[in-house]
């Protein structure tokens, strides 16, 4: 989900810059923990679909309201292909993999996407080869990997192989948003807000498919669900899809790219804490010193972009 960024644009007001910031430094990284809290008695297929398809159909029918054109079928079936690569099978993944390992864990495994950003665009996309310092931020990003997911490490509910299958999904995940990511530019898309919304919609609803297929849900689950999933579902929908993605879009076109970046050092550390302190979640010795060599790994490929 991105804006299209103007190089003309004027500077912006340092209050709105800090606000927008604090907003996607804050939102984005508690929304580990709610996902957490969303999933915990639900299915959590079932509870992301719920949560993009309210939230996608705010945003498309506040975008339609606001004037925005109607988009073509074109741009429908290129917005709602990043839809299902980046919600359906990317988030779908991370709140399935939350399940079996700390949210804190998560946060972290995904602020290492530009270590996945880097590798597909090398071997793939793009056909670049990094800078050097980049390169050495992959090694140090995988190293931190390594250290945080060594099985004979690893503390919390679950057994070892909970754990790897945790770390496994959202491994997938991350690789499946790279993927979207690295698409988006490639794509005939509309504009950021309507586009934004097609996505969630139509990821929304390949969720579903999926969890009516696999879970033991029917259409109608949501009115059995407890109101801590329910309230943490609202919060998602208004706080991480339309507050969250409004900061970020406009970060995006206002902000320099070195400082938009920096939201992936700080999410891991809020969702840490935030784990820590509400849902009681535990880590390691070494899986800290993980967390560190690997945000240092993600610093050093930031840097190191040409």
């Amino acid at each position: 989900m991105q804006a299209v960024s103007s190089p003309l644009a004027p500077a912006p007001n340092r209050l709105n810059l800090w606000a927008n910031l604090i907003s996607v430094y804050i939102l984005w990284g508690s929304t580990y923990l709610f996902i957490h809290f969303m999933t915990e008695r639900m299915p959590p297929l079932y509870m992301v679909a719920v949560r993009y398809l309210i939230a996608g159909g705010l945003l498309y029918g506040y975008a339609r309201l606001t004037g925005t054109a109607r988009p073509t079928w074109q741009e429908w079936r290129s917005a709602g292909t990043l839809g299902i690569v980046l919600l359906t099978i990317s988030n779908g993944c991370l709140a399935i993999g939350i399940q079996y390992v700390p949210s804190g864990m998560a946060a972290l495994l995904g602020g290492l996407l530009p270590v996945y950003l880097l590798t597909l665009n090398w071997v793939s996309f793009g056909k670049k080869r990094p800078s050097n310092l980049a390169l050495a931020g992959l090694a140090v990003g995988l190293i931190g990997i390594f250290l945080l997911v060594k099985p004979d490490k690893l503390q919390g509910t679950g057994g070892v192989d909970a754990k790897l299958i945790g770390t496994g999904l959202i491994a997938v995940g991350n690789f499946a948003w790279a993927i979207g990511t690295l698409m988006t530019p490639r794509l005939n898309l509309p504009s950021a807000t309507i586009s934004s919304g097609i996505q969630m919609l139509v990821g929304g609803f390949a969720s579903l498919l999926v969890s009516l297929v696999l879970e033991p849900v029917t259409l109608w689950s949501i009115l059995d669900a407890p109101g801590k999933a329910i309230g943490s579902m609202i919060y998602l929908v208004i706080f991480g899809s339309i507050i969250g993605f409004s900061s970020y879009s406009w970060l995006a076109r206002n902000a320099p790219p070195q400082l938009l970046a920096t939201y992936a050092f700080v999410n891991p550390v809020v969702a840490m804490l935030l784990g820590t302190l509400f849902a009681g979640e535990i880590f390691s010795e070494q899986s800290f010193i993980g967390a560190i060599v690997s945000l240092v790994g993600v610093v050093l490929i930031t840097l190191g972009r040409k």
